[in-house]
């Protein structure tokens, strides 16, 4: 009895003979399996499968194929539903051909390649197969070649799949360095404003006053009274040369050129976490640099901006500050706290704001140095910032 006109052939390939064992020589690892080619059969004669099934086991012993057949529109389409390496279908069908599997597969956006076995055709027709999407054609008196047609296919198949995938990527990243640009301008914008704010509203303010109390005490005819504005002016000098060491170490920490990353990292900490009553820790691995890293100032400002959220929206009582130095010339970050923690996905919308200005900042400051920064928080359970520079 024939099988009957929809099953499913297991071609298996013929075991190879084991050579003689030698002790003196090690044992070489099993080679890999040879990958299962699942092939889909567009065929009305059981004969010609029949033919191909040999085909395919005489030509490739090793490999093992998987082939389902259909002879109908109807169990092509059902076949679709399952994924298949290969088709391989008949040209001359009463009630079927390939141009209308072909259309069948483009209406549903099918990729798989399709190629023709049949008898002899001429040249025009092949051509116009061809055209129409099909992958290749093989003749029914050279199923010989069938293995290799196959391989062929698959891989131009694979390597369109990679293309299609590495152009997504590419157009993807694309759209992100265009959006990264743009950020990049307003960051800089609200840094330059914050920058401004600061010189005019605590310096500018501190140095008006120091000149007023000058005045003050060149006009003042009391002595004592000139005195005490000179020493006022001299007060609120000092008072000024301590904001611009302030303003600069937040621009760039003097600790990062004269005593390194870990220096200007642990000054920071201190500088935030102590007047707000912080508990904090700083620890590091690996071997520092001689010389500060690229992004070296970027790990310092992540810090500092990371605390500073703490500072004010935490509720934190403790915090801790991980260093790495990596083998690979990378920076790691790890930044913690105690505190209350928030909603990730309802804080970064995906629209920067007010809100979630300082969370944005972070992590467009990391990807414009290359690096990548990860976010992990629940609300009550405190936040843990990871960043690789």
């Amino acid at each position: 009895m024939r099988p009957s006109p929809r099953f499913v052939w297991s071609v298996m390939g013929r075991r190879a003979k084991l050579g003689r064992y030698c002790r003196s020589a090690p044992v070489p690892p099993p080679p890999a399996a040879p990958r299962t080619v699942r092939i889909l059969c567009v065929e009305d004669t059981r004969d010609d499968v029949e033919l191909i099934t040999f085909a395919l086991e005489r030509a490739e012993p090793h490999r093992q194929y998987l082939l389902r057949h259909v002879d109908t529109a109807q169990g092509f389409a059902t076949a679709l539903q399952q994924d298949a390496d290969v088709i391989l279908c008949d040209y001359n069908l009463p009630q079927f051909s390939p141009y209308a599997a072909l259309k069948l597969m483009a209406d549903r956006g099918c990729s798989i390649p399709l190629v023709v076995v049949t008898r002899a055709i001429g040249e025009e027709a092949a051509v116009n197969v061809l055209r129409q999407g099909a992958k290749d054609y093989v003749t029914k008196d050279r199923l010989g070649t069938l293995p290799q047609v196959i391989d062929r296919v698959m891989a131009d198949r694979d390597r369109l799949l990679e293309q299609e995938r590495l152009s997504r990527e590419l157009e993807s990243a694309y759209r992100r360095l265009k959006k990264l640009s743009s950020r990049l301008v307003v960051a800089q914008e609200r840094e330059r404003t914050l920058i401004s704010r600061e010189l005019h509203d605590v310096l500018g303010q501190t140095l008006t006053g120091m000149v007023i109390h000058l005045h003050a005490s060149r006009r003042s005819d009391d002595p004592e009274a000139a005195r005490a504005y000179a020493d006022t002016a001299m007060q609120m000098a000092q008072e000024a040369v301590d904001q611009v060491k302030t303003l600069s170490f937040s621009l760039r920490p003097a600790q990062l050129d004269l005593l390194g990353l870990a220096a200007a990292v642990r000054s920071a900490v201190q500088r935030i976490a102590d007047p707000a009553g912080l508990c904090s820790s700083v620890t590091t691995r690996g071997s520092e640099p001689a010389e500060p890293h690229d992004n070296a100032s970027v790990a310092v400002r992540l810090v500092q901006e990371a605390l500073t959220n703490t500072v004010r929206h935490a509720n934190a009582s403790r915090i801790w500050v991980r260093l790495g130095f990596l083998p690979t010339g990378r920076i790691s970050l790890v930044i913690a706290d105690n505190g209350d923690g928030f909603d990730r996905d309802e804080l970064l919308d995906g629209q920067p704001s007010e809100r979630n200005l300082g969370l944005y900042g972070m992590i467009e400051r990391t990807e414009l140095a290359g690096g990548r920064l990860a976010i992990r928080t629940r609300p009550g359970r405190g936040v843990i910032i990871r960043a690789v520079l």
